[in-house]
């Protein structure tokens, strides 16, 4: 194998979650709904796409007994600091745990989209300064 060349997403409203790929994620649109017969939209995402399928399927997911992040498969995306601390401020308060995590070489943050599916931002880069709040760690999983 030599990459991942794409990934589908179920959704259960394929126009809100296209909305919020494309402006709160800031995903690069490669094709909108428009230009698919079906339920679809494509995002590139550095090499990789991302396709949102609305196929009555998704599992309708959400924060109630959720005791953490990883008990649920999930999509990460890696950004700047700048990006990934502004979505940690809006996407915050969604369920328990949500983090930030100090995963080792990276820290990353869990929230969901608009129909449930578990998602991560992550970045690589240092904070400037203090942090505004402290890291969970893989202790906190259990």
């Amino acid at each position: 194998m030599d990459a991942v060349d794409h990934v589908n997403v179920d959704v259960d409203d394929l126009e809100t979650c296209y909305a919020f790929y494309r402006d709160v994620l800031d995903l690069e649109v490669l094709r909108d709904p428009s230009d698919f017969q079906g339920a679809h939209a494509m995002f590139r995402v550095g090499e990789t796409v991302v396709t949102l399928v609305e196929t009555g399927r998704a599992d309708r997911w959400d924060e109630r007994g959720l005791d953490h992040p990883l008990d649920k498969a999930h999509l990460a995306f890696e950004t700047d600091r700048d990006a990934y601390e502004s979505l940690m401020a809006d996407l915050n308060d969604q369920f328990p745990k949500q983090g930030p995590y100090d995963w080792g070489e990276f820290e990353g943050f869990y929230f969901l989209d608009p129909s449930g599916n578990l998602l991560e931002v992550v970045t690589y880069e240092a904070p400037a300064g203090d942090r505004d709040r402290s890291l969970l760690t893989h202790d906190d999983v259990e």
